[in-house]
């Protein structure tokens, strides 16, 4: 349980997430229950019962580094609850406010960025479709090398939308003058923004 000893500041921006589970029954403190979520899935946890044996195998050591008494763990279903509830955009936002934070130089500049995109696994399904085309969620991220670190991401279901779309959410969120975008080959056709092409080198 070293990863506790770099936990209090993550506590504080997971008890700013807003609370939308029912309070009645409610045992665990959602930022308890995400903190034990994100360690788990750190340490290699792929499903809520991995989670529900992480923190039973975990239990005496969360207890004594966050002074709390937790008379048991929580369950699978404990973590299922809380996964449909939480809103994940918003729990997105934060662990990202929460990475950039931990940057050591807060002023340093960037001016260029890494666009990579994956495909999560198990995400695979059957759509009902005529194509019969195999659907997945993508999670597509931008890396600031500079930064040491990811400063946005968001994910698509591939059977709803496209990379392109979400590269061009993400970089909308962000301010971008001055800034090298290198992304796959995929984003050059159709032309990724509306606007004039540009005279100078586009390669190397």
């Amino acid at each position: 349980m070293a990863h506790l000893a770099a936990s209090p500041d993550l506590i504080a921006f997971l008890q700013a997430l807003p609370e939308r589970r029912k309070r009645r029954g409610v045992r665990y403190p959602q930022w308890l229950l995400l903190l034990m979520a994100i360690l788990g899935i750190l340490s290699g946890c792929r499903s809520a019962r991995d989670l529900e044996r992480f923190a039973k195998r975990h239990h005496q050591a969360f207890g004594a580094a966050l002074d709390l008494e937790l008379p048991k763990a929580p369950c699978d279903s404990t973590f299922l609850y809380l996964f449909e509830r939480v809103e994940l955009e918003e729990l997105f936002g934060l662990l990202r406010d929460w990475m950039l934070a931990q940057i050591a130089d807060q002023d340093k500049d960037f001016d260029q960025l890494i666009c990579d995109g994956k495909t999560l696994r198990g995400s695979a399904a059957q759509p009902d479709g005529a194509d019969g085309a195999t659907r997945f969620v993508t999670q597509v991220t931008l890396y600031a090398r500079e930064l040491g670190v990811a400063i946005a991401q968001t994910s698509f279901d591939t059977g709803e939308s496209h990379e392109r779309a979400a590269l061009k959410a993400l970089l909308s969120t962000l301010e971008l003058e001055g800034v090298l975008i290198q992304a796959d080959a995929l984003h050059t056709s159709p032309a990724f923004f509306n606007s004039p092409p540009s005279r100078a080198p586009t390669c190397s």
